[in-house]
């Protein structure tokens, strides 16, 4: 008798742990959405040696010596540009600006190189891309060789996860890409 209470206790407790399960459903497909407003760019110029042009929602901050930081709030990203003068130093500036670049190797999964030629305006300079979960994932510098030199990199305030924050590095690098080519020495 004690063993049939038993089996049927333990069968009663099995149904019970069974029946209390939920259906297991699958989630929908479902992504993220990031939409950013059309980039409209406004002039910017002050007392430095250049003007560019720049995203109209952004924010310039901390003009010192010709050294901004121009921030985007809403992606937590800011840009931020150094301006050195050319004094018979461009390959020291030059051999910085590279090294700056990949000192990101180590995180980065691939950096592209695109060159900017600009005879008119006499801006040369060099356009970077770094992809993977580095902490910068576009950076520039431009010169005139003889006088100028500006060096760009962009920084997001979030741990580096590419997958995450690729929407808006791709937008801030367009804005990026837009400063640089749009730069014109004073």
């Amino acid at each position: 008798m004690f063993n049939r209470i038993l089996s049927i206790t333990a069968i009663l407790l099995a149904l019970t742990v069974i029946s209390c399960k939920n259906d297991v459903l699958p989630k929908p497909a479902s992504y993220l959405r990031l939409d950013y407003p059309e980039a409209k760019y406004v002039n910017f110029e002050n007392n430095c040696p250049f003007a560019f042009e720049m995203n109209e929602d952004a924010i310039i901050k901390g003009e010192k010596e010709c050294g901004f930081a121009i921030t985007y709030p809403k992606m937590k990203a800011t840009i931020y540009l150094t301006y050195k003068p050319v004094n018979g130093n461009i390959d020291k500036l030059l051999r910085d600006a590279q090294k700056l670049t990949y000192e990101h190797v180590i995180k980065a999964d691939d950096i592209l190189e695109q060159p900017y030629l600009n005879p008119q305006k006499k801006v040369y300079g060099m356009f970077y891309q770094v992809d993977g979960n580095a902490a910068t994932n576009s950076q520039f510098y431009v010169t005139d060789s003889t006088k100028h030199f500006l060096i760009g990199s962009v920084y997001f305030y979030a741990k580096p996860n590419f997958d995450s924050i690729m929407p808006a590095a791709s937008y801030v690098k367009n804005d990026m890409q837009r400063l640089m080519e749009t730069l014109k020495w004073k």
